[in-house]
């Protein structure tokens, strides 16, 4: 695979694994990982071999945010120093760092695994995956307003649809670390698991999924669970599920899946997503509005 700077990222099988990768700085966040996290997972989008994506860390934190290595002017990306981390490349130009969309817009399922903790943008950065496991030693901060700042990469929008308003709320409002065993309770994580027991576990749920789910109707089912579960009322969704599983049921991966059923063994689904989704009109281009794209 291409070279990478902040990331490791290799394939295991089905599974991408994506590992942020700057342990001497605790895995401190710059515009290039966002493009080098675009990049992975547009990779994995595309690639019909990846079935899913485990976003993980090496060394014993996830991320602890952005970094703020130039100082006070860590964040002043138009006059200040934070033009070497968050700003346009030497050169000038700009790159895409606009991971949210990336994230959306990939139709295979996301795991993160957290091995340690996460604050600011090391927390929200993962908020677009669909499932999210930790280390029971971790601890979560939405520490936006304790730097002067408001919470980004669109978590306004994802976190009170994760853990609700309350606990969104006092989670911003305070900026305060909190242990993982709140945020299992508030539903932030689905589980939490030893800190030597992460990655294994996130192997298995990965394998889980990719074994026994087709990539097409789990992709489906990303965009619709995502898109039709901000909306107000059923009809969004009522107007698409009918007509879309009456189109899939003229498939192979119905039948292939009904089969491996009655034959009690393991289902070999031959639709591919990069040739075989059926139109998702109703999913918007760019889900995330264009917000946080530095092309």
């Amino acid at each position: 695979m291409s070279a990478w700077n902040t990331l490791l990222v290799e394939q295991e099988g089905p599974i991408l694994w994506v590992r942020i990768n700057r342990p001497e700085v605790m895995n401190a966040y710059t515009n290039e990982m966002g493009s080098e996290l675009v990049r992975a997972f547009g990779m994995a989008d595309s690639d019909d071999s990846i079935g899913v994506v485990v976003l993980t860390a090496t060394g014993r934190v996830f991320c602890a945010g952005a970094d703020v290595s130039a100082g006070a002017g860590a964040f002043d990306t138009e006059s200040g120093e934070g033009a070497k981390n968050f700003g346009a490349r030497a050169d000038g130009a700009r790159v895409d760092s606009n991971f949210i969309k990336a994230m959306m817009n990939c139709r295979k399922p996301s795991l993160v695994a957290f091995n340690g903790s996460a604050a600011g943008v090391g927390l929200t950065l993962t908020l677009p995956c669909d499932i999210r496991i930790a280390a029971d030693n971790a601890r979560f901060g939405c520490v936006f307003t304790r730097r002067g700042l408001v919470p980004e990469a669109g978590s306004a929008w994802f976190l009170p649809r994760l853990v609700g308003l309350a606990t969104s709320l006092k989670w911003c409002m305070t900026g305060a670390l909190v242990p993982a065993s709140e945020a299992l309770a508030a539903g932030l994580v689905t589980e939490t698991v030893p800190a030597d027991q992460v990655e294994a576990r996130a192997r298995e749920l990965a394998l889980e999924i990719a074994s026994n789910c087709s990539p097409v109707a789990l992709a489906l089912t990303r965009r619709m669970l995502w898109h039709f579960s901000a909306e107000a009322g059923p009809q969004g969704a009522l107007s698409v599920d009918a007509a879309l599983n009456i189109a899939l049921g003229a498939k192979g991966d119905v039948h292939e899946g009904v089969a491996a059923f009655l034959e009690k063994r393991q289902p070999a689904f031959p639709l591919k997503v990069s040739a075989d989704m059926p139109a998702t009109p109703w999913w918007p281009e760019d889900p995330t509005g264009g917000y946080g794209d530095t092309k």
